[in-house]
């Protein structure tokens, strides 16, 4: 049993993807069947242990990230990257609405050449299909290393459904996803 266990539990994959705010990703991944973890983050950037102020100050070259460990037998990389490129604008450079600056960029920092492969036929293929009337701007880049946000970023919409920003911004991605992906809800 505790082999079996271990087998299991070594077949997990992390991906790591910015689009916008963190809090708008989270909400979404939160709810895709085999996500198992999410956290919000930075990643992409110079300097080392980044606060949300200094993220913010577009300075440190990081992203708003949310890394996720999944079960690639329940849900695959490409559908994760399926759900993202619905979810957000992956044409407007450095920004998502009205959240401006490059840490709002659209990014996918591949883990290993399998995810690199994956995100670039993807990305190909949404370009072919003319999914998008301007063409993606989504930097595709390998992983260096993810910084947790502070605490009061985690599950950010559970906590503050109610809070303007969660209603006018999380909550029609959220519902896009539920309408689109039924079959991937938890």
């Amino acid at each position: 049993m505790s082999q079996q266990r271990q087998i299991h539990r070594s077949s997990r994959e992390i991906a790591t993807l910015g689009g916008g705010c963190f809090w708008c990703l989270e909400a979404v991944y939160a709810l895709v069947k085999g996500v198992e973890r999410v956290e919000p983050g930075y990643a992409g950037g110079h300097a080392p242990h980044p606060t949300y102020e200094q993220v913010c100050s577009g300075a440190t070259g990081h992203a708003e990230v949310v890394q996720m460990a999944f079960d690639p037998g329940v849900v695959s990389y490409r559908e994760l990257l399926e759900i993202f490129f619905t979810i957000h604008d992956p044409t407007t450079l450095n920004r998502q609405g009205a959240d401006v600056g490059s840490q709002y960029r659209s990014v996918i920092f591949y883990h290993d050449e399998a995810q690199k492969q994956t995100a670039q036929q993807v990305m190909a293929e949404i370009e072919a299909a003319g999914v998008w009337s301007r063409p993606l701007v989504t930097e595709l880049s390998p992983f260096t290393e993810f910084f947790r946000a502070e605490e009061y970023h985690r599950n950010y919409f559970a906590r503050h459904p109610d809070q303007g920003y969660c209603q006018v911004v999380i909550a029609p991605k959220v519902l896009k996803f539920r309408q689109r992906f039924a079959s991937k809800l938890r």
